[in-house]
């Protein structure tokens, strides 16, 4: 679990202090990124190697001074060295990485001076040693507190789906298939975005397939159920002598992982397909469009057009908006700092509650519970500023109050619907990990007590008052007049 903030300060001032006198890049180079990733509490050994050889462009034999396959390449040079230079040998290594390889970043470092290199947003940012724990922001990937904006255009989701996409059909193609198929990816899915967005610890999903599962892929399958199945459990209720890394796995709860089914049958190539995922950064995805894509993959036609699926955010956005959210914003700025008036605004947000009665992969309900809790960091932020300036810590599971169980759903074909409750969890989380980067201490909703409620059957059949008390029911999705046939907007209950 990622430190608070004010942990990792003192850590980085620390670090910088026990490295202020070091200079000779063959005597300590080593040790002193070891004793940099344990600032961040990430266990080096886990996630990167030193000396890795690579071929140049140029055929010569080179060695990186530590390489994080897929997130970030290290070049390190004796003190007073020309970091310039050292950023120019860090991408002669290029050539002899593989795709999946491919850092994101690359940090190069005399001891004295970081620059980090930010390939995806095209920025480089120098600071000195002693002035670490003032640029902890720039190294979210490590501390678990990384603040997304999430572009509907951004190709990240397209990638997501394609390599979900490719998974899918190798299991397929070995036949399995149907209901398993769909829920095993769902796991999967959930798994992959753990491992990025501090759920499980850095990598651990990635690692577990690299070393705990054979290369031919025979055993796979055994050792997934394995895991799904202490996800599954309280600790209290574990066997004492779990191997560590499944005892380090928290419980997540939620009924996820609950039922049990015979898993597919892994070859090694199979294997890999699975291990290439895992390269990908899943906290880059925006559940609120990723629903839909994931759908698209079991379905080859709609995943030859998946840029599709762009436009609706935008058109969910347009829908709330007209229907509650510029009122809630409206009463919002009228509230100003207003301490009474900001609750009663909280109070309200917390008794609203939405119902999609053809929900789909849960887009509606994902995008409007993402701006109720928005509004509620703001309310939160300006009932708390003075605390936060001072800092002082400010528990935040006694006021955080919009919960995914606000959110209800209908929805006839049972994959969207798996894929609905997941997205919400998702969305929750990094709603979660926003929060906790504003407030500058971790706040994580494991175990899932609490869950939307997303109905697998037809909405045109089902009695809605099965699903909820339709008493006090806030606003009813769009889909649900399409689903009626209608052409009325979706409407205020």
């Amino acid at each position: 679990m990622p430190l608070s903030l004010a942990e990792l300060k003192d850590r980085a001032i620390r670090f910088a202090q026990e490295w202020q006198d070091s200079r000779d890049e063959r005597a300590d180079a080593q040790a002193f990124w070891i004793d940099f990733f344990q600032v961040f509490d990430v266990k080096r050994r886990r996630v990167a190697s030193f000396e890795v050889p690579i071929k140049k462009a140029d055929g010569k034999q080179g060695f990186i001074d530590l390489l994080w396959k897929g997130t970030l390449l290290v070049e390190h040079k004796s003190r007073g060295r020309d970091l310039d230079r050292a950023g120019q040998q860090a991408r002669d290594y290029f050539p002899g990485l593989q795709d999946h390889e491919l850092p994101k970043y690359i940090l190069v470092s005399d001891f004295a001076r970081f620059r980090l290199y930010d390939l995806d947003e095209g920025t480089a940012h120098e600071f000195g040693l002693a002035q670490l724990h003032e640029h902890l922001h720039l190294f979210a990937f490590l501390t678990g507190y990384q603040k997304r904006e999430y572009r509907p255009e951004d190709p990240a989701n397209i990638k997501a789906a394609e390599l979900m996409g490719a998974l899918h059909d190798a299991l397929l193609a070995g036949g399995y298939q149907g209901h398993q198929l769909e829920v095993l990816l769902v796991r999967i899915l959930f798994c992959l975005f753990a491992e990025d967005t501090a759920i499980f610890e850095k990598n651990a999903f990635q690692e577990f397939l690299e070393t705990q599962t054979r290369p031919d892929g025979a055993d796979v399958g055994t050792r997934l159920a394995e895991w799904f199945s202490v996800l599954d459990q309280a600790p209290a209720t574990r066997q004492r002598h779990l191997p560590a890394y499944l005892a380090q796995l928290p419980y997540v709860n939620g009924s996820l992982f609950t039922e049990f089914f015979p898993f597919p049958a892994f070859d090694g190539a199979l294997r890999q397909q699975l291990i290439l995922c895992t390269y990908f950064d899943w906290s880059r995805i925006s559940p609120a469009i990723f629903g839909s894509l994931f759908q698209s993959v079991t379905d080859p036609v709609k995943r030859r057009n998946l840029g599709a699926h762009y436009t609706s955010e935008a058109n969910i956005l347009k829908v709330i908006q007209g229907l509650f959210l510029d009122e809630l914003r409206q009463e919002l700025a009228a509230a100003g700092q207003s301490r009474p008036r900001l609750d009663a605004l909280h109070r309200r947000l917390e008794r609203l509650r939405f119902l999609d009665p053809s929900c789909g992969c849960g887009n509606f309900l994902v995008v409007t519970y993402r701006e109720l809790r928005l509004l509620e960091q703001e309310i939160l932020e300006r009932q708390f500023a003075a605390q936060v300036a001072t800092g002082q810590t400010v528990d935040l599971a006694l006021y955080a109050r919009v919960q995914v169980d606000q959110a209800y759903g209908i929805e006839v074909e049972e994959f969207p619907a798996r894929i609905a409750e997941v997205a919400m969890w998702l969305m929750d989380h990094q709603l979660n990990l926003r929060l906790s980067e504003a407030f500058g201490n971790l706040y994580l909703r494991l175990p899932l007590t609490r869950t939307a409620k997303i109905v697998h059957g037809n909405a045109l059949t089902t009695d809605w008052k099965s699903v909820l008390n339709l008493h006090g029911l806030e606003y009813v999705g769009s889909s649900a007049a399409r689903q009626l046939g209608s052409s009325a907007a979706p409407a205020k209950a």
